[in-house]
This record gives C-alpha cells, sequence and structure tokens, in this order.
C-alpha cells in the first residue's frame, strides 16, 4: 500500500494489516512491544499484529535519534560554567564552519561529565490504535477524499496529497469539487479534463499561476515561456470552459493585463462567436470588471450603490471582506445601517475568518501584521510608518462588536439543526476548527491551529527536533511579553541563560547524518524566572540555508515529568511529531501560555529564505492564541445539533477524543475526533 496512505491513518490511530497471522506469539510480542515501547494499545483487529509494524511505528516515533551536543541533557548541561558552554560552542563552529568539516559525525561537548542513563519509569498515556485491513483503508481513504473534496478551503500540501493520490489509485466517484484552488491543482498534476468542468474561465489564470511556480520555477506571468504542450492545454482549457458555458468573463477583467499576455502568448484564435468577443474586449481599453465599478461608486461617494454592486455581483461574502474600507468611508448612520442591513452570506467560512478577526479588533491605530497564504506558505506584512499614515480604513471599537453579534447569528442560522441528536464532550472546547490550515504540516499528533492542552503541574514540555541531510537545522524560543516585545533563546545566547527554568541541549553543527536539539520548559520556574514573559514561541529554521523539502527534519514535543527519566528521546512521552516539509527555510511550531499553563498548537510554514529565527517579528502570532475562545469544536456542534444530549447512548453524532466502546453506543452512531479533520470540513461547509 502506498506509504502517504499509511502515514496518514497512523496521524489516525489506524495501523493497516496486510493479512491475517496465524502464530499466536508473533501477535503477543508485537501487542506487547508496541505498548511497552510507544505506549500504543491494540484495541481492534489484533488479527492482523504482525513485527513490521514495530518497525513502521518506530521510524513514525522516531526511535533511533541521534544524540544532541550535550548527551547527558538536560542534567549535564545545567552543571557546565558559562565559560564552558561558551567555549564548547565556539570550538563546535570552528570545527565545522572554520575547517569545513561539515559530513561528518555529530559533535559533542569537550567538558561534559560521564552520566548513566535511568531506566524509563515516567507515567505515560496510553494511546488506543485500531488494525484495519487493506480493503477498509481502500473505502475509508476514498470516502475521506470526498470529504476533503467538499471543502472550499484550499487543502493542506499533505492532504492535498492524500487526495490526489487517492484519485489516480483508487478512482472514487468524484461529484463535488468545491474549492476551485483544489481543482486546479488536480488539473495541473492529473492533466485530466474532468477537473476543469468545477471550474470557471476567470480560474485560468489561477492555473497558469500554479503552472509557473510549480513547473517554470517560480517565472513571473509577465514573461511567459510555456512549452508547446502547455500552450496547447491552456488552449484546449478555455476551449472547453466556453463550451461548457463557465465564462465569468467580468471577472476575467480583474487580471485584464494577465490575460492579454496570455492570449498573445498562446496564439489563441477564436472559434465561436462567444469566444470571439470576449477576446475583443480583453484587448480593448475597456475594464468591464466589478472591482472597477465598486471602486467608482466609492469614490462617487455612493456607499449604497457599492454595496448593491458587490453583494448583486460578486455575494454578501465579497462586502464582508471589504467591510472596514466601506464603514470607514460612510458619512451617516443610515449609511452605516444599509451596510449592515446587506451583510447576510451563504458562506460560513468566510463568516468564521472574520468573526475571529474581528472578536480580536482593538480600537488602535499602530502598525498592524497581515497575513496571507500563498503556495501553502504564510506570508506576514507588517505596515510602514508611511502606510499607517496614509491609512483611512477605522472602524469603531462599537462597529466591530455589532459585525461579531451578527456574524454569530449568520452562522447559527446556516447550521441550525443540520444533525440530529449530538454528545459533546467539554474538552472539545479547547480545539480549533480547520479555518485556515493550507500552511500546516502533517504527522502524529498535529491539531489544528489554535488548539490549546493543559501541561500538568509536575510535567515540563521538552520541544525537540532532529534532521537528516542537512547539517544544521536550529531549534528556538522566543518570549513575548503583553506589548509583543521578543526575548529570544536561542543558538546564539543560550551558553548564558541556561537555567531551570529553560535549559538547551546545544547547538548541533555537523548532522548531516543525524543531528537534533532540545529546549526543557518548567512552566513554574520560567514563570518566577521572567516574569514579564506571557507566551513562549517555538520555531524552526534551517541555518545551512536550504529549504525543508530538501531534507529530513521532524519536530514535535513531549511532556515529561520535571524530574525525568530515561532516554533524551522517549517515543513513549512522544505527544506529537510532525514532519516539516515547506519550501521555506522557516516553519513555526508551538506556543505556551505561561498564564494558562497550556500548550497552543501553531505548525506553519512560513515563505521565507531566513536562516536566523530572530531576524522575523513573531508578535501577529499572538492572533491564533485565543481562537478557541471565540470558536471551537464545541461551539460548531452545538450550533449543528437539534439537540445536545448527555448521554452517549442517545447521540446520532458523539464528538470527543476519549475511549467509546461500540457497546456504549447506538448501532449508526457516528464518532467524531479532533484529528477527523476531513469530516469537519465537509460539515462545515
Amino acid at each position: 500500500m502506498n506509504r502517504i496512505y499509511k502515514d496518514f491513518l497512523f496521524d489516525k490511530h489506524i495501523l493497516i494489516g496486510k493479512h491475517k497471522v496465524e502464530d499466536e506469539e508473533i501477535k503477543f510480542a508485537t501487542f506487547f512491544s508496541l505498548l511497552r515501547l510507544y505506549g500504543i494499545r491494540i484495541t481492534k483487529g489484533e488479527e492482523y499484529l504482525s513485527q513490521e509494524m514495530i518497525l513502521y511505528t518506530a521510524e513514525m516515533l522516531g526511535k533511533n535519534v541521534s544524540m544532541p551536543f550535550y548527551k547527558g541533557f538536560p542534567k549535564t548541561v545545567r552543571s557546565l560554567s558559562r565559560r564552558k558552554l561558551l567555549f564548547d560552542q565556539l570550538f563546535a563552529y570552528a570545527r565545522t564552519y572554520g575547517v569545513g568539516h561539515f559530513m561528518g559525525k555529530e559533535v559533542h561537548s569537550v567538558f561534559e561529565d560521564e552520566f548513566k542513563t535511568k531506566s524509563m519509569n515516567e507515567a505515560t498515556e496510553i494511546r488506543d490504535f485500531i488494525i484495519i485491513s487493506e480493503e477498509e483503508a481502500n473505502e475509508m481513504l476514498c470516502e475521506t477524499a470526498r470529504e476533503f473534496l467538499l471543502s472550499t478551503r484550499p487543502l493542506s500540501t499533505s492532504n492535498y496529497e492524500v487526495v490526489k493520490n487517492v484519485i489516480l489509485d483508487l478512482d472514487p466517484k468524484i461529484t463535488e469539487i468545491a474549492s476551485k484552488n483544489t481543482a486546479v491543482k488536480l488539473l495541473r498534476d492529473t492533466r485530466d479534463m474532468r477537473f476543469a468542468d468545477h471550474l470557471y474561465l476567470s480560474d485560468v489564470i489561477r492555473f497558469l499561476d500554479e503552472l509557473t511556480h510549480y513547473e517554470y520555477d517560480k517565472a513571473p506571468m509577465n514573461k511567459l515561456n510555456l512549452k508547446n504542450q502547455d500552450r496547447k492545454f491552456i488552449t484546449a482549457l478555455i476551449d472547453r470552459l466556453f463550451f461548457l458555458d463557465k465564462c465569468d468573463i467580468r471577472t476575467c477583467f480583474e487580471k485584464k493585463k494577465i490575460w492579454n499576455g496570455l492570449l498573445h502568448h498562446i496564439h489563441f484564435k477564436p472559434k465561436t462567436e462567444k469566444e470571439r468577443e470576449f477576446v475583443n474586449a480583453i484587448r480593448s481599453d475597456k475594464n468591464l470588471s466589478v472591482n472597477s465599478e465598486f471602486e467608482k461608486l466609492m469614490e462617487e461617494g455612493n456607499i449604497g450603490g457599492a454595496v448593491d454592486c458587490l453583494k448583486k455581483n460578486k455575494g454578501a461574502s465579497a462586502l464582508l471582506r471589504n467591510m472596514n474600507y466601506i464603514l470607514s468611508r460612510c458619512n451617516s448612520p443610515k449609511e452605516v445601517e444599509y451596510v449592515f442591513e446587506n451583510m447576510e452570506t451563504k458562506n460560513p467560512i468566510v463568516l468564521m475568518q472574520l468573526l475571529i478577526q474581528y472578536s480580536n479588533f482593538k480600537d488602535k491605530r499602530g502598525a498592524r501584521s497581515f497575513k496571507f497564504t500563498k503556495y501553502n506558505e504564510l506570508l506576514v506584512h507588517d505596515e510602514t510608518k508611511l502606510e499607517v499614515q496614509k491609512r483611512r480604513s477605522y472602524i469603531t471599537k462599537e462597529q466591530a462588536d455589532i459585525l461579531v453579534y451578527k456574524m454569530r447569528e449568520n452562522l447559527r442560522a446556516i447550521y441550525k439543526c443540520k444533525l440530529g441528536k449530538v454528545y459533546i464532550d467539554k474538552e472539545m472546547e479547547n480545539y480549533a476548527l480547520p479555518i485556515q490550515d493550507t500552511t500546516t504540516q502533517s504527522g502524529f499528533g498535529v491539531l489544528t491551529r489554535g488548539s490549546r492542552i493543559a501541561i500538568g503541574e509536575t510535567k515540563k514540555l521538552r520541544a525537540f527536533t532532529y534532521w537528516e541531510k542537512v547539517n544544521d537545522i536550529d531549534l528556538s524560543v522566543f518570549g513575548l511579553d503583553e506589548n509583543g516585545y521578543q526575548t529570544e533563546f536561542s543558538w546564539r545566547n543560550m551558553y548564558k541563560k541556561q537555567s531551570e527554568a529553560i535549559t538547551y541541549s546545544g547547538d548541533q553543527v555537523r548532522g548531516f547524518n543525524g543531528g537534533s536539539e532540545y529546549f526543557d520548559i518548567d512552566l513554574e520556574k520560567f514563570r518566577a524566572e521572567y516574569p514579564t514573559i506571557k507566551y513562549l514561541l517555538f520555531c524552526d529554521n534551517v541555518y545551512s540555508g536550504i529549504h525543508f523539502n530538501d531534507c529530513f527534519c521532524r519536530a514535535g514535543y513531549m511532556l515529561r515529568d520535571i524530574e525525568d527519566s530515561g532516554k533524551v528521546y522517549e517515543p513513549k512521552t512522544v505527544d506529537s511529531a510532525f514532519k516539516i516539509d515547506c519550501e521555506s527555510t522557516f516553519a513555526y511550531l508551538f506556543g505556551l501560555d505561561l498564564n494558562k499553563n497550556e500548550f497552543i498548537w501553531l505548525n506553519m510554514a512560513r515563505q521565507s529564505e531566513s536562516r536566523i529565527a530572530g531576524d522575523n517579528t513573531m508578535a501577529f502570532l499572538i492572533d491564533y492564541f485565543n481562537v478557541t475562545e471565540v470558536l471551537n469544536m464545541k461551539n460548531f456542534f452545538e450550533m449543528l445539533a437539534t439537540e445536545v444530549v448527555e448521554d452517549v447512548r442517545d447521540a446520532d453524532v458523539i464528538v470527543t477524543n476519549k475511549k467509546i466502546s461500540d457497546k456504549e453506543i447506538a448501532e449508526d452512531a457516528q464518532i467524531i475526533r479532533e484529528y477527523d479533520v476531513e469530516k469537519m470540513l465537509a460539515l462545515m461547509n
């Protein structure tokens, strides 16, 4: 079976069995080994237990991770003086970067004392897995692909790869592709014109953008140099969309200049009267786009006309996305009221995104950070002083509160009674909805961005990263105070900041054949030592300069006892281990809320060539820290439920992460867990 399927299902606590095993000793040994080594208990499908599952699980959870710079971390590193810590670092750099010895074995401290590793005796949480046959897995994957395709949101790279491979390998019956982004990617990767049926003429430019980025080395679209086969394919795509009468010509005018260049480059010759009219219109001096009409009405001060223009031609969601701009230009309470009267939409995703944005509204006029997603990576733009001075789109806190109220009411109306009786575990209020997870990396224990996990008083958080095929990847931590001021904890300054509160394993600079780095955070001691720091942010960057997708790198965290036992890396204590596989040198991992003693999931690939983490501002990440206070899984399923029930036996849908026996629930009841992203995406849309 395709490895991508095995990894995807492993993240859902599912293993795949090739065939039933008759040997009882092998089954028992495998069952016991998974439980003892990894804390994994098989609750269903024991007849498929085989020894290869031990090796596969070891690979997924990192059984053989290379040693960090300080092999006795965290104990031995704390006994070294600041001078010795600095000398260790400089000596390692001299051997690696000074002499040029890059690709040898990992380097360790020259001062570190001998130490003995204790036996592992920390209490760990048991993780329940099931095993299913390949036939069952194929059925599940086909249903999963269909659910993903119901989402109007762009898929993360890993989820898209699952969908694409399922379509190519298993050919599931596809009736709907709600996201144009997904349809364009499938069209680009398969060149199957079936996927064009889910697009409109304006999406040809979206296809061209994807094509030039991924297959023409990010060539700008104003300097096209397409292969002849691609010119023919785009011509056929345009002809097909005209044949299907999917010609949103006014939207095409928003990219008029690019269309003009494309039609010239592919030597497009109209074959029908409709095509001829389109080509002539694009080549004329007129701009018939909705945006042009909207802007003209706004310049004239015709707020009502501008609102009507957007709503009629682009829908209320376009009105919502321009809300600040429109409200800030209103000259009377009557105009403001007209805007509010027309904001109701049937697009729940836009409502959710803006609900979170306006719930975090602060009535201030300082520089803002704008976040965008492009090619499944995060882009951040911080306003310049000049942009702040020229900005006119201000709204009041009162207006923002009205928007929040109306959006919540709109969402309740959209989702009302979509499901039957629903049981919702209270802990689901800690998990966010998958609204903006396109930049997310995949792996075991990955949560939706903004989700929170409580850290016990007797536990510390151990963040880790390990890698191969690259010499130097850096794990860093940044503290943020309530004003966004950053305090750096990294290879550059940890020689003078090591303590019981925060301990660093040392900078591993010769890790081509295997390197690793760690941070230990004792939350109670950290708060005492750094009382002004409110949040901690963890990130990875490739100091060697290559992109993450050109090497192998995993990151994650363990919750360890304050006085930990066992090895530095214990798979049994791993709560998450995910592969960083983005076309960038920089990724945000997760955060800590020091006031609430909670772990916060971030997991974002940032479009960057930065080799040093401290070069980027991170204050904008605080926007993700209170997502669950605004909207979470519990809120969402409360809106969907016809009735929220207290007993799982009465429920048609059960929303929980806890183990539920088939005997405890109705025969046809559906269980939804926080990692069932495809199910939530299908319900959200």
